[in-house]
């Protein structure tokens, strides 16, 4: 969990207080430094402007005519400055800021009252004078743009870590929703299947009780109903998301007996004899892989023999299923198929690093191979 260290509303007021007082405050000083303490036209002029600093931030432009004349006539720099830089960094426009850039320059450099301008020889002194009015405004100029633009680039950052969080948030819940159409599949198919199998032996082994028939004629057509709705979910889910590895508590290789005893069908199952040290992940895949397969031969042959062997390779687990062709002692379910299992499956084992291999056998049968890797227990 991240803590945010939060700062009391006392002490933000106060230091909001602060900054907007202490301009003014440096503003005042400057004037009186500038005018003395007495009476006087440039000392008004110059305590009006520091006051107006207090609209910096919302009418700069009004702050720095205001100024003007306060630097013009009682010679203070500050709030000017202040005001100007504040201009530069509250408006967008770079020409409104390079106008007040220039008229600071020039109530700086002109003297007072202005008639005395041609008084004025073009000398060192004079050069010195204009260079420092000059630098003096696009210093303000310069400092503002950049807060500006400093202040920009922090914003744009602050939504491109938002934009990313988010992204990372929708990708995360696309392959939540890609493992749990993958989980739905496993388990609800293969559910499904399992009742329309039963569904059919009842059907055929009670030729002479017309309700039972009916009945079972029901149960069946509904489990192929909603096979089929599960499967127009299933691609719903998986067009939103990509693989993902699922970490939920899942069965394991202990489940597979009962897997195999509950599916109706011929199966001969052989698992190690003493437990190995897989992981969750390796022995989920290898629990889902059997049951895609069961829930296979369900669908397309449930006549036939089905051979099952879990077995140790290498620190990992090898998974083989194979099935005999059809002996057609069965009707066929006539479950409608999605494609997705064995894409499934193969995602699974591409996962955890693994092999995975299907295909039909010469004899009629289908063959199914995957191979996990060695994992650590976690």
């Amino acid at each position: 969990m991240t803590y945010v260290r939060r700062t009391p509303p006392t002490f933000r007021r106060m230091r909001a207080v602060a900054r907007g007082a202490v301009p003014v405050g440096i503003a005042v000083v400057d004037g009186l430094l500038v005018n003395g303490f007495g009476t006087g036209p440039g000392l008004w002029i110059a305590l009006v402007a520091a006051g107006a600093l207090v609209l910096r931030r919302r009418c700069p432009e009004v702050v720095l005519l205001v100024g003007l004349p306060g630097m013009y006539v009682g010679h203070l720099a500050f709030a000017p400055l202040i005001a100007l830089y504040c201009l530069a960094d509250r408006r967008r426009n770079v020409a409104v800021g390079a106008v007040g850039a220039v008229a600071v320059a020039l109530a700086q450099f002109l003297p007072y009252p202005v008639t005395d301008l041609p008084e004025l020889a073009v000398d060192r002194e004079t050069l010195i004078m204009a260079m420092d009015s000059c630098v003096l405004a696009a210093g303000a100029l310069v400092l503002g743009r950049t807060a500006r633009v400093r202040r920009e680039r922090q914003r744009e950052l602050a939504e491109g870590r938002e934009r990313e969080h988010r992204l990372l948030a929708e990708r995360t819940l696309s392959n939540e929703r890609a493992w749990l159409a993958r989980e739905m599949h496993d388990v609800v198919a293969h559910q499904v299947s399992l009742i329309s199998l039963q569904a059919g032996a009842l059907q055929v082994g009670e030729p002479d009780a017309a309700t039972v028939r009916s009945t079972a004629g029901i149960v069946r057509e509904l489990s192929a109903k909603t096979l089929t709705e599960l499967q127009h979910m299933v691609g719903v889910l998986r067009a939103a998301g990509g693989p993902a590895p699922g970490l939920a508590p899942q069965p394991r290789l202990t489940d597979l007996p009962a897997l195999v005893r509950d599916s109706g069908l011929r199966v001969t199952l052989a698992t190690p004899d003493t437990p190995g040290h897989w992981s969750q992940a390796v022995e989920r895949a290898a629990y889902r892989t059997v049951q895609e397969a069961l829930t296979n031969v369900t669908k397309h042959a449930p006549g036939a023999e089905v051979d099952i062997r879990v077995q140790p390779l290498d620190g990992g687990l090898r998974v083989d299923v194979r099935n005999t062709a059809d002996d057609g002692s069965t009707a066929p379910l006539g479950l409608p198929g999605g494609g997705h299992g064995l894409i499934g499956l193969r995602e699974r084992a591409l996962l955890l690093d693994g092999t995975f291999d299907a295909g039909p056998e010469p004899d009629g049968g289908f063959r199914i191979q995957a191979v996990f890797p060695s994992r650590q227990t976690f």
